[in-house]
């Protein structure tokens, strides 16, 4: 009895395989099926899209249609000039030469920036002597090192305003 349950259960499994492979075919051939289907939908309205096209076209001429085109350019060249003659300054006698009105301005700009030299002042040089070796340092060159001023802190915020007016005159 066990024997003859072991065939049934082997002739089952045989039949389950058998089964398992039919259908994985039926579903690959209903696949492809409704793959051809879709083919045949999009290739259709694809045909019904070129008839369309060509019933529009057929009515369109493509000399007519560069013809048009020129036209239109040539109106829209026609406008740019009439609209370029309206904007232009009518000449009543006051053109100056171009050349004469540069060499003004630079000769204008020229005396601003010579005034504005004139009233920057320089920063005073130290009057401190460097150390003679590198190794010695004095107590003031500590305190310089230190962003501390040897000389009065009046004169360093004269230096900084002379800064400030020549970084506000150079930009």
């Amino acid at each position: 009895a066990a024997l003859q349950a072991l065939k049934r259960k082997k002739r089952y499994e045989k039949q389950l395989s058998q089964i398992d492979g039919t259908l994985s075919t039926i579903e690959f051939q209903r696949e492809a099926l409704e793959n051809s289907h879709t083919n045949t939908e999009v290739l259709k309205n694809m045909g019904y899209a070129a008839q369309a096209m060509k019933k529009v076209h057929e009515n369109m001429d493509l000399n007519k249609i560069d013809d048009l085109m020129q036209d239109i350019t040539e109106q829209q060249d026609v406008a740019q000039e009439i609209s370029d003659a309206i904007s232009n300054r009518a000449a009543f006698g006051d053109e100056f030469d171009e050349d004469e009105l540069m060499a003004e301005l630079e000769e204008l700009e020229q005396e601003e920036l010579n005034k504005g030299m004139r009233d920057v002042r320089l920063p005073s040089v130290p009057s401190t002597s460097l150390p003679s070796r590198p190794g010695k340092l004095t107590a003031c060159h500590f305190t310089f090192l230190m962003i501390k001023p040897c000389s009065s802190t009046r004169k360093r915020a004269e230096d900084e305003d002379e800064m400030k007016r020549l970084a506000a005159w150079a930009s």
